[in-house]
């Protein structure tokens, strides 16, 4: 095994493992990504997520500036959050004033397809397409190898697990890890951004996402994603031989509409279904929630109806259950793979994107000859599992408050947020606190 010019294996194509092998390539360091997807056009669906300072800080130590600037240039605004009742009354809004002197510093909305693509960027033969993994086996000379479904292999000097919660890395290497179902159901939907939805949301959504707080244990999250003028492709974006970067059919419209997301939330008893959320079509999801919201602010449920049932989705929310330092080896995990947090932070992939930094620099030190390839894992190792089971925690307890069906304690956050939002200095000291989270 090499401790100075390592061969990353990393298993997962999505937003961490991509990251993490943009940094590698930049500090040439050879590494290939294996994604199960059998193309970059096969996921032609997704939803906005929120990058914080941190995820941003991630992206601009991997990405090459050209690609940074990309980034930048596609991201939407999301330096505000707004909490309102049931029935459109604001709670609280907190958010800066004026834009950070440094984009790094900013929070901001991104679509998650547009962002894969700024990832995919360049790599070219770097990243596999249609390699499911199926298990590794350590080799004598302490390499690992991993196997495919298509019967192929590859070795390498360090494998990294950056498949998702669905982990089979992990599920070989740290059996004992838990990914547990937390009995909360969620229903998304997207819809088109166009002159009526429009009309349906106040002022705020355009400045940052917000969240519902209702009583019952319903609860729903509301972002909308404005990109720039990009009629074709990506604004300013080519290859490294000068040719524009061409959407995969299909992506066009997807990825260059404005959009607006909505997320309806609350344990799974109370949607009173005999079965699960995954079985049923988009038409009903769409009127199951109706139904739950029905004495909801007109507008609400209009976003609703006006969405496509083709775009609504039903997501069971998971979490991981922390466990102690295994013992370095050359096999490693970053984001989802090892730390899945529900989304109520929405914090998830700025870990990701932490996680496939740290991984970076310390791998970059190794390869300098600066320290062994297993001292450089096991100390991203330590420091990862700080920080994301803490994420994991934080983020498990935000789920817990917002689908609580507790009337005091919803009635004592509302009184609460009233009064920060009447209060300008304890605002800003909120939003301040938030930081980098």
């Amino acid at each position: 095994m090499s401790t100075t010019s390592p061969h990353v294996l990393i298993i997962g194509g999505g937003i961490g493992g991509l990251c993490l092998a943009q940094g590698l390539k930049t500090a040439g360091i050879r590494a290939t990504v294996f994604e199960r997807d059998r193309s970059p056009a096969s996921r032609i669906q997704g939803y906005r997520i929120h990058i914080n300072p941190e995820g941003s800080r991630a992206l601009k130590a991997c990405l090459p500036p050209r690609l940074f600037e990309v980034f930048l240039a596609t991201s939407g605004k999301g330096d505000s959050y707004s909490f309102f009742t049931e029935k459109m009354e604001e709670l609280l809004s907190v958010g800066n004033a004026s834009e950070a002197p440094d984009p790094v510093d900013s929070h901001k909305s991104v679509s998650r397809i547009t962002l894969r693509q700024v990832l995919l960027a360049d790599l070219g033969d770097r990243v596999r397409f249609g390699k499911k993994f199926t298990h590794y086996e350590e080799a004598d000379d302490g390499r690992v190898i991993a196997f495919f479904e298509d019967g192929s292999f590859a070795a390498g000097d360090l494998l990294v697990a950056a498949d998702g919660v669905h982990s089979r890395v992990r599920r070989q290497f740290l059996p004992h890890a838990d990914v547990i179902d937390t009995g909360v159901r969620a229903v998304m939907g997207k819809l088109p951004l166009t002159e009526e939805t429009r009309s349906l949301l106040p002022p705020r959504l355009f400045e940052g996402p917000a969240s519902i707080l209702a009583p019952n244990g319903h609860c729903m999250f509301i972002a909308v994603h404005e990109f720039g003028d990009s009629p074709e492709g990506l604004p300013g974006f080519t290859e490294e031989d000068g040719n524009p970067v061409a959407l995969p059919p299909g992506l066009l419209h997807d990825n260059t509409a404005d959009f607006a997301m909505w997320g309806f939330s609350a344990r799974r008893d109370k949607f009173g279904l005999s079965g699960e959320l995954k079985d049923l079509d988009g038409t009903i999801l769409r009127r199951v929630v109706l139904e739950m919201i029905a004495d909801w602010h007109p507008n609400l449920k209009r976003l609703v109806r006006f969405t496509d049932p083709s775009a609504i989705t039903p997501v069971a929310i998971r979490s991981s259950v922390p466990i102690a330092h295994w013992g370095t080896k050359n096999i490693t995990l970053i984001g989802d793979a090892i730390h899945s947090m529900t989304p109520f932070r929405g914090i998830g992939a700025n870990t990701a994107l932490k996680d496939a930094a740290l991984l970076c620099r310390n791998l970059i030190a190794a390869h300098c000859g600066e320290k062994s390839l297993l001292q450089a894992v096991h100390d991203y190792e330590v420091e990862m599992i700080r920080y994301g089971f803490e994420a994991v925690k934080n983020s498990l307890r935000a789920m817990n408050q917002a689908v609580s069906d507790n009337a005091f304690a919803l009635g004592t956050v509302k009184t609460l947020f009233r009064l920060v939002n009447a209060i300008p200095p304890l605002k800003r000291r909120m939003f301040k606190d938030q930081g980098n989270k």
